[in-house]
């Protein structure tokens, strides 16, 4: 590939990547446009629709045989069906809870939550893969945990929806790496699992005449259509753009989303942001700053000054 289609590669990464994270940090409003249907019958219908939309573009882009290739694959290994079906029960207590959260006016706590997420993602490496933290990431977890613990204790309560969002999506990921499949099958398949528990339920309570999906009402049965639309595409947005970009700039780019979650739920939703917020948000950003430069020169030179400090005064100790 020649450096000018390598920068065009790029380049579409980039629109992409950030077209992704551009929709995943509006979606909050989405959401609040169906905030007098219940958490557990938005996300019921999200399921059931993204599957609905996927299945759809399978069938345009022609990709069905494809995807049941993938599908003998997955069914004929263990480990892989259970990595699926872990990642679609995580991302089902994710979406849930993002759901639940942002329409019980907590925005700017599931803007936490995703702030927080790359920390998580490291600490899930370090104990489950049995990675090893560099020092500049040791900096940057204790100054998220400063953050968290200023929180809380000024609050006198845990954040527990940006813990939660923060550990299930950081597992989510990880999960997705055991599984080695095309995006497209990938979603297809983690909606397909949790659809019939969807519809069993969309069933229960449309019978009971608690349903919100209704003929009589166009506009909210378009809007819980069409969460399987603002489901599915940012994700299929999100996997082309990370299969085209180096990993340092998909991680600038994730900090997108939250930010302008952040800024929703302060300016468009009045949410409360005290100066409690602001200095635990201060932590989390400095400890995200320090995580993303840490492999720059100027930090890893006081990183390797550091540690030849400390060989020295161990040596002079023994």
């Amino acid at each position: 590939m020649s450096m000018k289609q390598q920068s065009n590669e790029q380049l579409t990464g980039i629109i992409f990547g950030t077209a992704a994270y551009l929709i995943w940090g509006v979606l909050p409003i989405y959401w609040k446009l169906m905030d007098q249907v219940p958490a557990n019958q938005i996300l019921a219908h999200r399921f059931v629709w993204s599957f609905v939309f996927m299945v759809l573009v399978l069938v345009v882009s022609g990709n069905v045989k494809g995807f049941c290739m993938e599908l003998k694959q997955i069914t004929a290994q263990p480990k892989t069906l259970i990595g699926v079906v872990t990642a679609a029960l995580l991302i089902s207590v994710n979406w849930g809870v993002f759901i639940w959260a942002v329409n019980s006016d907590r925005i700017i706590e599931t803007s936490l939550g995703y702030y927080i997420n790359p920390l998580i993602n490291v600490l899930l490496g370090v104990i489950v893969l049995k990675e090893r933290l560099s020092f500049w990431q040791t900096v940057s977890f204790c100054l998220a945990i400063i953050g968290v613990l200023n929180m809380t204790l000024h609050f006198g309560a845990v954040p527990w929806v940006a813990l939660i969002l923060a550990i299930t999506f950081g597992l989510y990921g990880l999960s997705k790496k055991t599984v080695k499949v095309t995006a497209a099958t990938g979603i297809t398949l983690e909606t397909l699992i949790i659809t019939p528990f969807a519809l069993l339920f969309l069933t229960y309570v449309h019978r009971t005449g608690a349903g919100a999906f209704s003929l009589s009402s166009p506009t909210m049965a378009g809007l819980l259509m069409g969460a399987g639309v603002a489901t599915a595409v940012p994700l299929l947005l999100f996997a082309s753009g990370a299969n085209r970009l180096p990993l340092y700039v998909v991680g600038f780019l994730q900090y997108i989303a939250p930010t302008i979650s952040l800024f929703i739920g302060i300016f468009l939703y009045h949410e409360r942001f005290t100066g409690v917020h602001l200095v635990s948000f201060a932590f989390i950003w400095a400890a995200l700053t320090v995580f993303s430069l840490a492999r720059t020169r100027p930090l890893v030179q006081i990183e390797n000054m550091f540690m030849k400090k400390m060989s020295v005064k161990n040596r002079e100790t023994f």
